[in-house]
């Protein structure tokens, strides 16, 4: 069941980012956006803080996942570091689009690790 709620709120997380930058044309735009980057950077923080708390099993059957990537990007968020456009930028390219595949494939192979029990 856990899984399960993480791997929605991964999945919620990253629609939010899509649908913040859906109207954007260029990179410069979210960074010129104080308000947009703040949302975006705060789902993106949601998926680094839920990535941390996978269990065990499913950490190891997502090796592909690029776990310093994710690491990095979490330590600039909570700490509130600067410069951090490129990583960013990365997160929001990279990091997000390839763990939410990354996730679903796994869920469709074992599908039982994502049901929620009642």
């Amino acid at each position: 069941m856990l899984s399960r709620m993480q791997y929605d709120i991964m999945q919620s997380s990253g629609h939010a980012i899509g649908v913040l930058l859906a109207e954007m044309q260029e990179e410069n735009e979210l960074f010129a956006s104080a308000s947009t980057l703040q949302c975006v950077e705060a789902h993106l923080l949601v998926i680094a803080q839920t990535l941390a708390h996978l269990s065990p099993t499913l950490h190891r059957h997502l090796l592909q996942l690029d776990w310093h990537g994710w690491e990095r990007l979490h330590q600039l968020l909570v700490q509130n570091l600067e410069p951090r456009r490129e990583e960013v930028w990365y997160g929001i390219n990279a990091l997000v689009p390839a763990t939410l595949e990354l996730i679903a494939q796994l869920r469709r192979q074992e599908p039982g690790w994502f049901e929620i029990d009642y």
